[in-house]
Formats: structure tokens, C-alpha cells, sequence
């Protein structure tokens, strides 16, 4: 199993979420995030906003679906064809195991 972490912008977040809906990937966990990218930050005039507003969707798949996962965020994540600065990053980790709180069951 793999967790994936997307970090988009929050107008992106909702398309998102739907397109891995409709393939198959339910489950999801977001949380309304601020940070900064290798630009550090925006600069408009004189003042610099270096707490730009994110989204980051976190799930965890089996193994054979990364590329799956992979292909719906950064489709619909990006802005545009050729995409922009600022459209996010995706982190993938190896997790060992998941268990259900409920039941106490192992596995997705």
C-alpha cells in the first residue's frame, strides 16, 4: 500500500476529488493547508505573500493503482494544458499497514 499526498490549489480540490470518485478511489481525507513552493511566495507590489492557500488530499491505494491515482490528479489538478507554477506537488510513501478503528480489521 502507498499513500498519496496532493497538494493543490483549493479551486482545483473539488474536480479533483470527483474525478477520483469516478475512478474508483472513494475514500479521501482533505485538510485546508497554507504554504510555499520553490517561488517562495507571490510578491505584489512591495508586499510579498509567502502563506499561499492549499488544499492537501491524502489516500491510501494498493500499490497497483499509483499510476491510476497519478493520472486523475495531475489531469485535473493542473491549470491549463501546460500547467503553472503554484498547481502543487504530489508525494508518494510506502505504508505498512492500515487497520479499520472500528473493527479493528487490517487492510483497505
Amino acid at each position: 500500500m502507498i499513500m498519496v499526498r496532493a497538494i493543490v490549489r483549493p479551486d482545483k480540490k473539488e474536480v479533483v476529488l470527483d474525478e477520483l470518485s469516478s475512478a474508483g478511489f472513494h475514500a479521501a481525507t482533505v485538510v485546508d493547508v497554507v504554504g510555499r513552493g520553490k517561488q517562495k511566495g507571490i510578491k505584489f507590489g512591495d508586499v510579498i505573500y509567502d502563506e499561499i492557500p492549499k488544499s492537501l488530499i491524502m489516500l491510501v491505494i494498493n500499490d497497483e493503482d499509483k499510476e491510476d491515482v497519478l493520472d486523475v490528479i495531475i489531469r485535473h489538478a493542473k491549470t491549463g494544458d501546460e500547467g503553472a507554477f503554484g498547481d502543487g506537488k504530489i508525494f508518494i510513501s510506502s505504508t505498512d499497514e492500515v487497520y479499520t478503528v472500528s473493527s479493528g480489521v487490517a487492510g483497505l
